[in-house]
């Protein structure tokens, strides 16, 4: 047995933390660049701790999900500014672009020179500037991993910046600023997380600690997304999906992910579709593939074993009973299908149809995603048809 496992430098949870934020920030210098979604003035609290702090905010709001043109005129902002750190709070999308505008901060020049898939993939030549990013939602895992999802419309595909060195120094995940996400944003973060903790549990590259992790996230994912999706003042549901959404980001990062995201980057950078929908949409049927497929060609790939697993968590945790499953794998692994398909129509996942796919952008879909870094953790090799009728399904 032989891994490595990284993470931020340094995790604080709970709800309050964010109280100690500018404390913390404090000791990076007093000049940073606060990066925030397109609503700014909803963290005023945040930017009044910083000034009574002595830190002097530079702010650089990012009005949807981050292209890398975004992250470039971030990144000269920063050093212009004289920028000693990168502060991010916000969903995803802010803090992928703080991760990406600390990095190419420190390391001007053409982006495309380190972006995967569609640049050279060159790495970062020096380390990115600190980083403290803190979630407002319980989905992406962002505060937890080493790259930055970027969309570049000229390719119509999102693709990542990506370093070791790129983890946040400090991930500040405080559950009560996500207590005011509407319930779609809830239900669409929440099975992002959901899709990441199932994806790195029968990854290829997972490993024993990332399985743990995994199995913790699903639980209370299990218990409690619905919750949260139908009441979200419920704290200890809050609690249990911003748990479970940093659990996903952690997992991701050291064990990678699947199909799933392998196919939802080329979807995000072609239509107008929420990543944590798209998730939800595919999951179930590559699920499905998935387990056809290894039935088909590795009958004995202790993936199976790591699915029929995950089904028991799954079912154990809709019902709080903790139900041990039926001892049958296979029942176990429709358990889990049925499950996710279940809680996907009850918080209203759309088809992709609904985001102007049609049959025509099949296979053009297909074959970006085959390509895409998350395929290479998916627990079995899919074919190009196969992938096709997962696209196929999902319209």
């Amino acid at each position: 047995m032989r891994f490595s496992f990284s993470g931020p430098g340094r995790i604080v949870f709970g709800p309050g933390c964010a109280s100690e934020l500018a404390g913390i920030v404090a000791g990076y210098g007093n000049r940073v660049l606060l990066v925030t979604g397109a609503h700014p003035e909803r963290l005023r609290r945040i930017r009044d701790g910083l000034a009574e702090a002595g830190v002097v905010v530079v702010p650089y709001a990012v009005l949807g999900e981050p292209t890398v043109a975004v992250a470039a005129e971030g990144a000269s902002l920063a050093r212009e500014a004289g920028c000693a750190a990168v502060v991010s709070v916000g969903g995803g999308s802010v803090m992928d672009a703080g991760k990406a505008v600390a990095a190419l901060a420190a390391n001007p020049g053409d982006p495309y020179d380190f972006l995967e898939v569609v640049g050279r993939g060159l790495p970062l030549p020096n380390a990115p500037l600190p980083h403290v990013a803190a979630p407002t939602t319980a989905g992406t895992g962002a505060e937890a991993t080493a790259n930055a999802v970027l969309l570049s419309p000229e390719h119509k595909v999102k693709v990542s910046l990506r370093s070791a060195g790129m983890f946040p120094d400090v991930a500040l995940v405080d559950p009560e600023l996500t207590h005011g996400m509407p319930p779609a944003v809830t239900a669409a973060t929440g099975l992002d997380a959901l899709t990441q903790l199932l994806e790195a549990f029968v990854s290829r590259q997972k490993n024993p600690m990332t399985d743990a992790l995994c199995r913790e996230g699903l639980m209370r994912a299990a218990r409690s997304l619905e919750r949260a999706y139908l009441d979200g003042s419920d704290a200890a549901a809050r609690e249990d999906m911003a748990l479970a959404a940093l659990l996903s980001g952690l997992a991701l990062a050291n064990a990678k992910l699947g199909a799933v995201h392998g196919l939802a980057a080329p979807l995000g950078g072609a239509f107008p579709a929420p990543h944590g929908f798209v998730c939800a949409r595919l999951l179930p049927l590559v699920m499905e593939a998935n387990v056809r497929a290894l039935l088909e060609r590795d009958p004995g790939s202790p993936a199976l074993g790591a699915f029929a697993e995950a089904g028991r968590i799954l079912t154990a945790g809709a019902d709080g009973k903790g139900r041990s499953g039926t001892g049958d794998e296979r029942a176990d692994i429709a358990a889990g299908v049925a499950r996710v398909k279940g809680l996907c129509d009850r918080v209203g996942t759309p088809s992709l149809s609904r985001f102007g796919m049609t049959r025509e952008d099949v296979s053009g879909i297909a074959a970006k995603g085959l390509r895409a870094s998350s395929m290479r953790g998916n627990p079995v090799e899919l074919s190009p048809e196969e992938v096709e009728g997962i696209l196929l399904r999902a319209l």
